[in-house]
């Protein structure tokens, strides 16, 4: 009996240890609520006017439709719209694009919990890019992204006056949370098309196209073959044919004829 209970603190600690494991990175539900709750307010100050209460949108006195849906956009979806300062807009027909964002983190993160409680939208993925494989993250990003965003991630332009914003501003959690979300015209890759670990690969690349080694030579900005085509035409060809100009007119050949 006696070495039971000497057992009984070793189990006691099993116990605790596991407890908090269980609990590592989840808020308590009484934090979580108030942070909701917050985030309506917010929501009900500089969102439900597009909207709408419901998070389903509005229609306009002309019938248009206003606001995305937002009962599925999820964490990842609130995120990667407000920290880029795509959202709120000051008007509801302009195409959002990358600014400074409206509101501070903390009330990013109220809000970012306030539209996840509307639905079953996707979670913010947690990217560590130091995790993952710059090779395997290339070869996503060329085969999901760069018809988009260019092999330079410089962006593009898309059909109906659309664009593809460029990446050079984008952190790796905005990253992730694009990935899962899909904004605008971009697809949804859930963890069934890009897992959690490709993920921080493609972070990663992202994070290395800002600053990518260029063995060719001057890089011209990156801003794709057909610019550096007429960079090649317009400066190269002259200077080779002055050059070869040059060397010819300074030939033995040539300075007898000219005497």
């Amino acid at each position: 009996m006696g070495r039971w209970l000497r057992r009984i603190p070793v189990f006691a600690g099993f116990a605790v240890s596991a407890v908090a494991a269980l609990s590592v990175g989840r808020m308590p539900v009484g934090a979580q609520q108030d942070l909701v709750a917050r985030g309506r307010d917010l929501y009900m100050v500089g969102c439900v006017s597009c909207h709408g209460t419901d998070g389903k949108g509005t229609v306009a006195p002309n019938g248009e439709r206003r606001g995305t849906d937002l009962t599925n956009a999820g964490e990842a979806g609130a995120y990667y719209m407000l920290s880029t300062g795509r959202m709120p807009l000051n008007n509801p027909d302009d195409q959002p694009v990358h600014r400074e964002p409206a509101y501070g983190d903390d009330d990013i993160d109220a809000l970012v919990a306030y539209v996840a409680s509307l639905g079953k939208g996707p979670r913010l993925p947690r990217v560590e890019t130091s995790n993952g494989d710059l090779q395997e993250g290339g070869e996503i990003f060329r085969a999901n992204c760069q018809a988009c965003h260019s092999a330079s991630g410089s962006g593009g332009a898309l059909s109906y006056g659309r664009a593809a914003p460029p990446l050079s501003k984008a952190t790796s959690e905005q990253v992730g949370a694009a990935i899962r979300s899909g904004p605008g015209q971009m697809p949804v890759f859930g963890p069934e098309e890009i897992t959690d670990e490709q993920l921080n690969g493609l972070a990663a690349y992202v994070e290395y196209l800002r600053r990518p080694e260029d063995p060719g030579g001057l890089p011209l900005g990156r801003i794709g073959p057909v610019p550096e085509g007429f960079v090649a035409w317009g400066v190269g060809v002259p200077l080779l044919l002055a050059a070869v100009w040059w060397i010819g007119s300074r030939s033995p050949a040539r300075a007898r004829r000219s005497r």
